[in-house]
């Protein structure tokens, strides 16, 4: 036979040989019955409890008390204390510039001698007048000559009350020419050297009080609800009604708080951001030991508002749509449950009623939920 023939015939042959045998035996399916797998879900216990309305804000650090140091004579700069710099720090009436006082000197021993002249002079006038009212009673003197002396002793007395004022001021200028620290406090900015002429009403510096600084807050009109203040509250807040605020600044890996308290709301919203500004006024301590907080700085602020009762703070992550949470009852079936919202945060949200004490809330992201479908709960 042909070998062209003959080999694809064998080929053919020996592969229906193979698909007999593979038809033969084949592996016998064996059915298994089929398992619900329950998906896995993360929830937590509604625990209800009392919490502060935390109302969160920022602002810089401004001094309470600040004050221009402007000389009120005219002279040299004679003298500068050293802490009369910028950051320098001085306690109540340290002298913190002397001005050339030679001039105030010499104005004193004037008025002193005018002084002198004027009590001499109305102390002769005062003679004369008590000799004329005898002559006249005698008739020795005429009414001319009384009411002449009168005038002249009331001229001499008015000399003599302005020569007292004279030396008093004289004297009070000398004691200007120390200015003297109005308060404890640090210097802000100062533009004087010694051997500079300054002159009266000039403008040399300016200091400020390191026993209380103000932040200004921007509060949203939304938050002042939280905060349990009357609406009809601006300016001064009652002592009694004064919220607690805490104040955070960060220098470099460390954090520092300050305690204070909200003291006023300014009348006015301010018309670009609706917001209403809040000022918070801290008391410092100046040791060794307590930090100080610069003016100037940029802080983060926390103001305790009002306290609300049982409330349920829950993770952001447990609120559906419209309100709603998944609630994990003992069946460990899943339920829509409708909440009242008290107030919604960055990370948690604050539920007042709608869920149990105690309930489990559902907090995992599912894509298809089905109301009474079963889960595994795993709590958290």
């Amino acid at each position: 036979m042909d070998k062209k023939i003959l080999y694809p015939v064998v080929l053919l042959v020996a592969g229906l040989f193979l698909a007999f045998l593979l038809a033969v035996n084949k592996p016998e399916l064996v059915p298994e019955p089929y398992e619900h797998i329950t998906p896995a879900v993360r929830v937590v216990r509604a625990q209800a409890a009392a919490e502060y309305l935390t109302v969160t804000s920022q602002g810089t650090v401004q001094p309470r008390t600040q004050s221009e140091l402007i000389p009120e004579v005219t002279g040299r700069v004679v003298w500068i204390s050293p802490s009369l710099v910028n950051g320098g720090g001085f306690k109540k009436d340290d002298v913190l510039l002397r001005i050339d006082d030679a001039d105030y000197l010499t104005l004193i021993a004037r008025s002193e001698a005018a002084l002198m002249r004027s009590e001499s002079e109305y102390s002769h006038a005062s003679d004369e007048l008590k000799r004329l009212d005898s002559l006249n009673k005698q008739k020795l003197a005429s009414e001319q000559q009384l009411d002449d002396a009168r005038q002249i002793a009331q001229v001499k007395k008015a000399n003599l009350i302005e020569a007292k004022a004279n030396l008093a001021q004289a004297r009070l200028d000398l004691s200007r020419t120390q200015l003297q620290a109005p308060f404890d406090g640090l210097v802000r900015s100062e533009h004087v050297d010694v051997g500079q002429f300054v002159t009266r009403g000039q403008e040399i510096g300016t200091v400020y009080a390191t026993d209380y600084v103000e932040v200004r807050l921007p509060i949203s009109a939304d938050q002042l609800g939280y905060l349990g203040l009357p609406l009809s509250i601006r300016g001064q807040i009652p002592d009694a009604q004064r919220p607690p605020v805490t104040i955070a600044a960060d220098f470099g890996s460390t954090r520092l708080l300050w305690e204070g308290q909200l003291v006023r709301l300014e009348a006015q919203i301010d018309e670009e951001s609706r917001m209403v500004y809040g000022v918070a006024r801290l008391h410092l301590e100046i040791d060794d030991d307590s930090p100080m907080l610069p003016v100037g700085m940029f802080v983060q602020a926390d103001i305790r508002g009002r306290k609300v009762e049982d409330v349920i703070r829950l993770p952001r992550s447990a609120m559906r749509d419209d309100n709603q949470v998944l609630v994990v009852d003992k069946d460990n079936r899943l339920h829509f449950r409708q909440v009242t919202l008290l107030r919604l945060e960055h990370d948690d949200i604050l539920v007042s009623s709608g869920i149990n004490n105690g309930e489990l809330v559902c907090i995992s992201p599912m894509q298809t939920v089905v109301d009474g479908m079963l889960v595994k709960p795993i709590i958290e």
